[in-house]
């Protein structure tokens, strides 16, 4: 679907801090509210990290977050940096290394490969490698660079600044080791995930009967992550929260509805590489209409460390008529239903409408 139907967010005349860094960095700027394919994104030569690399400014992180995608080109390896804002970064293809080493020198160095998930932790030396001499890594990394550089508007403080948050960080060997087991319920506190594509998905979800679910809480960040799976003739139940939740696309094929209360629902058709972010409190839905179960990653604020106010996910498996922000699928249009099934039709896929019942997902 064409971006210019989708709405157009407004802002107050001038520029933010951090959209002057990023127009003085050099690299192209992806805007509006989805990316078709992240390893089709096109990059440029970016001076402050020695790879290739685009910065995406999607309209429903509304400046609370943001991200960009980096290359390095085989063989090399970026430029050494530190920063005063979380960053969580996906692995899209290749495979390689990082280093990080604090204001008194020790080194850890973990491996990474497609599919990998990790956080450099905050204001640490890192630089990434790339582990083949004949294939280039592309990753993701989406970060809180513009809360931080519009507050304090002063990029020597941000990029070169000698604190130590020993709290988050102390050196400890083990630190990038993947955590085997939850800490509580359905949620994992860890700094490394070797794949999310393949990692087991145990906890339900109240999005649906059949949606299976983990969370990660990494390096002590306000940023985390959760997948959420769903299977062949399923969707989700249309909920909605604050903004800065970018949704990549893992695995499967389908397309997401997303809408303001009461106003059009906009349609976005997404595969394997897929990103997108609701904006902030529009109802969105996912339906997976493959013939192959469908998996993503949402890149967003965590629960542990919730920064509240518009950010917060309270009721966010609540009815709304409780008080809450998900609709019940016998309360919604009947529409949705009837498109879904015709999309899966043309894929030759079978839709389950037991997996679509309120009663089905309380037996669970």
């Amino acid at each position: 679907m064409a971006e210019e139907t989708l709405r157009k967010g407004t802002k107050l005349s001038g520029k933010t801090s951090y959209e002057k860094w990023q127009e003085s960095e050099g690299i192209p700027i992806v805007r509006g509210y989805y990316v078709e394919d992240l390893q089709s994104v096109q990059l440029e030569p970016w001076a402050r990290l020695g790879g290739r690399a685009a910065f995406i400014n999607l309209q429903g992180s509304e400046n609370t977050n943001g991200g960009y995608v980096c290359e390095i080109p085989p063989g090399a390896s970026l430029k050494p940096e530190a920063h005063l804002y979380e960053e969580l970064v996906y692995v899209l293809s290749g495979h390689g290394g990082t280093v990080i080493w604090d204001r008194e020198g020790a080194k850890q160095t973990f491996e990474w490969q497609a599919g990998s998930l990790f956080s450099p932790p905050l204001n640490t030396n890192h630089q990434h490698f790339n582990g083949s001499g004949t294939e280039p890594v592309r990753f993701l990394a989406v970060t809180t660079a513009p809360l931080i550089i519009n507050l304090f508007h002063n990029l020597d403080f941000v990029f070169r600044n000698d604190f130590r948050f020993n709290d988050r960080y102390d050196g400890a060997a083990g630190y990038f080791s993947q955590t085997q087991e939850p800490a509580y319920r359905n949620v994992w506190e860890t700094n490394f995930v070797s794949d999310l594509r393949s990692f087991e998905v145990r906890g339900g979800s109240g999005r649906g009967v059949a949606v299976r679910s983990a969370h990660f809480e990494l390096a002590s960040n306000v940023l985390g992550a959760h997948i959420s799976e769903f299977p062949v003739g399923a969707y989700k139940k249309a909920h909605r929260h604050g903004p800065g939740a970018n949704i990549l696309m893992l695995s499967g094929e389908g397309y997401s509805l997303m809408w303001p209360e009461g106003q059009q629902k906009q349609r976005v058709d997404w595969r394997a590489g897929s990103l997108f972010v609701p904006p902030d409190k529009w109802f969105h839905q996912h339906f997976n209409s493959g013939a192959t179960p469908a998996r993503f990653v949402a890149l967003k604020w965590g629960y542990k460390f919730s920064l509240g106010g518009s950010f917060a996910y309270e009721g966010f498996d609540l009815d709304v008529k409780e008080g809450g922000n998900q609709i019940e699928y016998e309360d919604q249009d009947p529409q949705i239903h009837e498109t879904y099934v015709a999309e899966c039709a043309k894929h030759g896929v079978v839709v389950r409408p037991e997996l679509q019942t309120k009663k089905a997902a309380a037996n669970q």
